[in-house]
């Protein structure tokens, strides 16, 4: 496995979720378009004045196009973990006394300041259609942890934390329940989120909540709606989106089958 490794993605392909199982960390630099990324715990957009840090790890991922059907367009640096330890060890000074403890999101969001918009630029500049000289590629990643370390040391010092991992899977799988109740969703996605089989989420599930994940999950978003339409006046059409519904009717069946009449029945009735 290399060590190393610059791409460029770019797709005019409308914005499809894809579960996708990294095995090195990785580095996401946008040029165009909208990225959003699913956990277990948690969810994050990022757009292109942002780069994301991705740890290895599995996850849900949607590429959205740019305005005027320009395509989404990226810079992706894989690398792997032993460079981060190489660097961690080489420059302990700038970075402090290492802390253990649980860690956080397996994610990094960080925003383009001057230096690392021109940085983004350098890079849009230097992969092409040949393949980066690797000695190059080390010393482009050398010069961004540098950076991040001297400007970002909160994050950095979290980045460093994060092997020390949770291996409670009854806390991964609320987590990712939790984080996603208002999300257009899969049960078997939220199983891939908690890297485990859909038979084993939904034997866990059942035994922490006494109810199945899909049952569950509807109640809860119904919960949120019947509020929304209650005590926000809101219209159905104005939150069937916002609570993962991709069109009004699948919502207002679902909202029939557990309050037993339409949203607009129940806000007259109340």
């Amino acid at each position: 496995m290399k060590i190393t490794s610059f791409l460029r993605h770019r797709t005019s392909d409308l914005a499809v979720k894809k579960k996708i199982i990294l095995q090195q960390n990785l580095f996401t630099f946008l040029l165009t378009g909208e990225k959003t990324v699913h956990i277990a715990g948690n969810r994050v957009t990022i757009q292109p004045h942002q780069f994301v840090l991705l740890t290895a790890g599995n996850y849900l991922m949607t590429e959205k196009l740019a305005a005027k059907n320009a395509p989404y367009h990226s810079i992706l640096i894989f690398f792997d973990s032993t460079l981060l330890v190489d660097f961690f060890e080489r420059h302990n000074a700038l970075i402090g006394r290492q802390t253990k403890q649980a860690a956080g999101n397996p994610f990094l969001v960080f925003e383009k300041d001057e230096f690392l918009a021109n940085f983004t630029c350098s890079l849009d500049m230097l992969v092409g259609d040949k393949q980066v000289h690797p000695e190059l590629q080390k010393i482009k990643v050398e010069e961004l942890f540098l950076y991040l370390v001297m400007h970002y040391p909160k994050q950095m010092q979290q980045l460093r934390n994060m092997n020390y991992e949770t291996n409670d899977e009854d806390l991964i799988i609320r987590q990712a329940v939790t984080s996603h109740i208002n999300s257009n969703i899969t049960v078997e996605e939220l199983a891939f989120l908690c890297n485990m089989s859909l038979s084993s989420f939904k034997r866990r599930f059942a035994r922490m909540y006494g109810n199945s994940p899909n049952r569950w999950l509807l109640e809860k978003r119904m919960e949120t709606a019947a509020q929304l339409l209650r005590q926000h006046n809101r219209k159905a059409s104005e939150i069937y989106y916002e609570l993962g519904y991709e069109n009004l009717s699948s919502f207002i069946q679902s909202f029939k089958q557990v309050h037993g009449i339409t949203p607009k029945q129940y806000q007259l009735s109340k």
